[in-house]
């Protein structure tokens, strides 16, 4: 498996494009390539690898479910439980780049989704439209709510 292609994935949260290449992903959705891409990664042990948790949050990262986090370093990582169906997939590549299947600030259209993806991972549930993951930005001391 090719992690530079863009695969159209039920996340863990909604309908998602997955890939290592975040510029790929951003002018597909018709965004600023600085505006910054979530991670998702497979296991606490990945995420160490590319961030530091502050020692006052750490505890709270790792019970958190469905929630992305914005770290000191200005990258954002969400950390996949191995009770979801979408951590079999992740955890094939360890870490991949994610966000909504759909143009910025428009809904999921299958069509626009299918046509601008490489590969397709369908399960037999199919694709459903759900919430978006819970947001907080963290720094040494402070945690702030941004969704």
């Amino acid at each position: 498996m090719d992690s530079s292609l863009v695969y159209l994935v039920q996340t863990d949260t909604t309908v998602g494009f997955s890939s290592s290449n975040d510029e790929k992903l951003s002018l597909i959705k018709q965004r600023p390539t600085n505006q910054k891409i979530l991670q998702t990664v497979d296991s606490f042990k990945t995420l160490k690898q590319n961030t530091r948790v502050p020692k006052e949050f750490r505890k709270r990262v790792r019970n958190s479910k469905k929630t992305t986090f914005i770290y000191p370093n200005t990258h954002s990582f969400r950390v996949i439980s191995k009770d979801d169906r979408f951590f079999r997939f992740i955890h094939k590549f360890k870490s991949l780049y994610s966000t909504s299947a759909n143009l910025t600030t428009k809904s999921f259209d299958f069509d626009f989704a299918y046509k601008n993806s490489d590969i397709v991972v369908l399960s037999k549930d199919g694709f459903s439209e759900k919430g978006s993951s819970s947001i907080f930005k963290i720094n040494k001391k402070k945690i702030k709510k941004i969704r």
